[in-house]
């Protein structure tokens, strides 16, 4: 089924003028996707879910349906008081009323609205940036915190468990490909002493969950500063994007990733390890604009592990990567050979620049 053929069975007036690829996302497939009648245009997403990836991905589809009509009630309920027009994505439903459609190798496409007037970011640009991004954040995160974890599946069940992570690199470690891949590089030799010697810590978070003082709640699970929405006129964020990973987890896991993604200014692409670095500017920019939403609905079990957070999901990731390296770039889109491997270094260089850190990054926290 060609992809025009299935843009086509979504509800949208008009004829198909306009598709395009979109985006850089490193695993979903996504257009921009364009209709015209003789006086408008309706411009909107579609994105294909592919099931080697999600093995369920009618549970995504699922849990974006409750996600979205519970934040759009918020959102409508609280517009006159709120100081921006908050915005979330809307299913499209297709021309039967369905939220998605099948194709023949059993990937999913849905179709969403577009936020017109307004962009994401791969990196932070400034300040101000930093501070929007922590805003929306937690503003989400506040949209959510009284809909009950129950009400949504796991898409992707291990999402963000660190220790599933080091499992897999170990699986990967023990075949002979990557017994090979590891062999035939120094660099990949390095990501692997540096992983080993935080083996314990690993576990801190999943750990504070098995003892009670973390609770499971909805998270967004990949909440980036790629994923945030920035005004083009106002420069004020409008939404967060990109749902998939929906799903009840440890708020810390969301708190962790904006911060990894947010406080480099070089980048998880970049070729440049040395320009890698955790900046506590932007770091008490991006925390003072989430705590300003999120701050009064933390428990102080919460505020105790936000440090760990920031240190484990950078470190959480070089391995995801690195694992993904070894296995022979299964998950993860890549572009060139060894792109994985190159991009568990930056996260590794990131996670030592954060323990360097360490002390400020806490100063920070205790002011706010």
């Amino acid at each position: 089924m060609l992809v025009e053929d299935i843009a086509r069975r979504f509800n949208v007036p008009g004829r198909l003028a306009i598709l395009r690829p979109h985006g850089t996302g490193n695993v979903n497939d996504t257009y921009m996707v364009v209709f015209r009648t003789a006086f408008s245009e309706q411009r909107f997403i579609l994105q294909r879910i592919r099931k080697a990836i999600f093995p369920e991905p009618e549970i995504i589809m699922r849990n974006m349906r409750v996600i979205t009509d519970h934040c759009h009630r918020k959102i409508e309920a609280g517009a006159d008081a709120a100081d921006r027009i908050w915005q979330l994505p809307k299913i499209i439903e297709t021309l039967e009323g369905a939220d998605f459609v099948t194709d023949a190798s059993g990937d999913l496409w849905r179709a969403i609205t577009h936020i017109a007037s307004a962009n994401s970011y791969e990196k932070v640009r400034n300040l101000e940036h930093a501070r929007e991004a922590g805003y929306v954040l937690g503003h989400f995160h506040r949209m959510i915190s009284d809909l009950p974890a129950e009400r949504l599946a796991y898409a992707l069940p291990g999402f963000h468990v660190t220790p599933g992570y080091l499992a897999k690199m170990d699986a990967a470690l023990a075949t002979a490909d990557g017994k090979a891949r590891l062999a035939a590089s120094p660099e990949a030799q390095r990501c692997l002493r540096f992983i080993e010697k935080r083996r314990a810590f690993c576990h801190v978070l999943e750990n504070a969950s098995m003892r009670g003082e973390l609770i499971t709640r909805p998270i967004h699970g990949d909440p980036k500063v790629g994923n945030v929405m920035i005004d083009d006129d106002t420069g004020k964020g409008t939404c967060i994007v990109d749902l998939d990973t929906v799903q009840p987890g440890l708020i810390h896991y969301d708190v962790g990733d904006c911060m990894r993604s947010g406080c480099n200014p070089a980048g998880e692409e970049t070729a440049e390890l040395q320009s890698v670095v955790f900046d506590t500017d932007l770091f008490a920019a991006l925390h003072k604009g989430y705590l300003a939403m999120a701050g009064d609905f933390l428990t102080d079990a919460d505020k105790h592990y936000l440090f760990d957070a920031i240190h484990l999901i950078p470190l959480e990731l070089g391995i995801r990567f690195f694992a993904d390296y070894l296995a022979g770039d299964v998950y993860f889109k890549t572009r060139y050979p060894g792109h994985n491997l190159r991009r568990a270094l930056v996260q590794i260089q990131l996670t030592e620049s954060i323990e360097a850190r360490e002390a400020l990054i806490r100063k920070v926290m205790a002011s706010a």
